[in-house]
């Protein structure tokens, strides 16, 4: 089938109303925080894909990765069971759009070298289309017992959507598996941080309303529900900094930090409560930064303008939603 066919026919409508979409979230970003955003945002991927480029175990692991974060944003797909009602061959329509988002990854891939790995990718991205939505397996979701109090509501339904409660054994094994070097369980660390994206879900107003607190009691219960969760999951992986090469120092330094970042990812939630592109854009930045720009002079000013910045905001904008001084 030729381009201009793809693009007349109705995937091709589909393809371009996605691209329309896909503009007006930008637009609601703003050209502030994309300018600040993206630059990051690339120069922490492209990083990220040049280093397992040129690792020869590396470079296997990039289209599983990828072809996970496909499945995850596929599972909660909110438009699913429109497109299944009211387009029979939706399932075609995905798999073209998920195989275009993999291509640039597969593109980097074939320019290290790595063609198995690109083929490997753009093989599995499309079949992600035929995976189930996460609503779909309801009984099972009756037999599962969350272990986290219904408050702290991300953790309850996040673990359940990323099957966290499977991947943290894995991560600590592995982590265990190469402790002889403090880069697994820094790695793990940094796995199980992108799996707490469940705060990027923003709850309904009704329950904040039912909060019945003032937003600074809010936040502090949030923050202390959070971190309770984050500190006793993450403790596996600081236990074996402390035991290896890193020692007390760098396993604290690496603890103090990583609850910080978890920190700053929920106020930043409240802070543009309830645009879920706005904080989860900010979420984003607020990761670049203290990714890649460690060491950087304009680090500590760009750390502490988050730090201050995104407090006040979040307790100001959930003035909006709790009547409460």
């Amino acid at each position: 089938m030729r381009s201009a066919d793809v693009w007349a026919s109705p995937i091709g409508a589909y393809l371009r109303l996605r691209l329309r979409l896909t503009g007006r979230l930008l637009r609601e970003v703003g050209a502030v925080r994309l300018t600040l955003l993206l630059p990051f945002l690339f120069m922490s991927v492209g990083q990220a894909l040049a280093v397992a480029t040129v690792h020869p175990r590396g470079r296997w692991a990039v289209p599983v990765v990828v072809a996970w974060l496909l499945l995850s944003v596929h599972r909660q797909r909110s438009d699913y069971r429109f497109l299944a009602t009211t387009a029979p061959s939706f399932r075609t329509w995905l798999a073209w759009e998920y195989a275009l988002l993999a291509l640039p990854v597969a593109v980097v891939l074939v320019a290290g070298r790595a063609y198995g790995p690109a083929a490997l990718l753009l093989a599995l991205a499309p079949l992600v289309a035929w995976a189930p939505p996460s609503g779909e397996d309801r009984a099972s979701r009756r037999r599962w017992r969350s272990p986290f109090r219904s408050e702290a509501f991300e953790w309850v339904s996040g673990m359940r959507a990323t099957k966290g409660l499977w991947l943290w054994p894995v991560l600590v094994g592995l982590a265990g598996w190469q402790r002889a070097s403090p880069l697994a369980p820094l790695a793990a660390l940094l796995v199980w941080l992108l799996v707490l994206a469940c705060y990027g879900t923003a709850e309904p107003v009704s329950m904040l309303a039912l909060a019945a607190r003032s937003p600074k009691q809010f936040l502090r219960r949030r923050l202390r529900l959070g971190l309770s969760y984050a500190a006793a999951s993450a403790a596996p992986f600081w236990a074996l900094l402390v035991s290896g090469p890193a020692g007390w120092g760098g396993a604290l330094a690496v603890a103090v930090s990583w609850l910080a970042l978890v920190a700053l990812f929920v106020v930043a939630k409240y802070a543009f409560y309830p645009n879920e592109t706005h904080f989860r854009t900010t979420q984003g930045l607020v990761l670049s930064i203290v990714l890649l720009l460690l060491g950087h002079p304009l680090y500590p000013v760009l750390l502490l303008v988050a730090a201050v910045g995104l407090p006040w905001q979040s307790r100001r904008r959930l003035q909006q939603f709790i009547g409460y001084k």
